[in-house]
């Protein structure tokens, strides 16, 4: 199983900077104002509300700039208006990116994501290009607590999964992209302490990159793409080594 790079890519930005923590909310905070404006304030009605107020706590932002975003989203005089807009590419040597926005400026977004492909040895493609390399599951991660495998994996079949990765700190499970939201609330029911729970796209096949300068450029393509605000998730079939990352 190896939908968990993208969780691990969010535990090396909770370690980093005030900074970086801030754009991580701004972020989440886009998700959550869709969110609210598709389903509601109440997190009790609301599956990806809770969702997403659950990936915030994980990410250490306090309640109180929760419950204030929330407030502000449902309001009347709220007048964010965010687009979803995917873009699909190839980075050096042909690796398959996947990039998903929210953005209040279209013309901007395509041009800056355009840049980045362009300036790091990649190329902006067309709708389609890649995204059939990729498949959509739900990755749920839950916090490991010297957990037995055995139960976790008992456990995780029982909540509707179908796979799971045990790691040192986390227990990566995945199940069908329709199951995500039921399966974080059996869990929780269960007593797991869920810190992820998101449909996100697995890749079919991997690439490898031997030349340092396609790695370079790789890894700055993705840095550009995951600091600017309006880039939600970034995926790719890049297999990284250690050493990589």
């Amino acid at each position: 199983m190896s939908g968990h790079s993208k969780w691990n890519n969010i535990k090396r930005k909770k370690e980093a900077t005030d900074a970086v923590k801030a754009k991580i909310f701004t972020k989440i905070g886009r998700e959550m104002i869709v969110c609210i404006k598709e389903g509601g304030p109440d997190p009790n009605s609301n599956a990806k509300l809770r969702d997403l107020i659950a990936k915030a706590k994980s990410n250490n932002v306090p309640n109180d700039n929760i419950e204030r975003l929330i407030k502000k989203a449902s309001g009347e005089g709220n007048k964010n208006n965010y687009e979803s807009m995917v873009y699909e590419g190839y980075g050096p040597s042909g690796v398959a990116v996947i990039v998903e926005c929210l953005t209040d400026n279209k013309n901007r977004t395509a041009a800056d994501v355009r840049h980045y492909f362009d300036k790091f040895g990649g190329n902006l493609g067309t709708i389609g290009c890649v995204s059939f390399m990729f498949s959509t599951k739900g990755i749920v991660v839950v916090e490991n607590t010297e957990i037995d495998e055995d139960t976790a994996m008992e456990d995780c079949f029982e909540c509707g999964g179908d796979d799971l990765t045990v790691e040192e700190d986390t227990i990566i499970m995945e199940c069908d992209a329709s199951n995500v939201h039921a399966m974080r609330e059996a869990l929780t029911e269960k007593g797991y302490h869920v810190l992820s729970a998101e449909a996100e796209k697995i890749p079919s096949t991997y690439t490898q990159l031997t030349d340092e300068d396609a790695i370079k450029k790789m890894q700055l393509l993705l840095e550009h793409l995951e600091e600017n605000d309006d880039v939600q998730n970034v995926y790719h079939n890049w297999e990284m080594s250690q050493d990589d990352e």
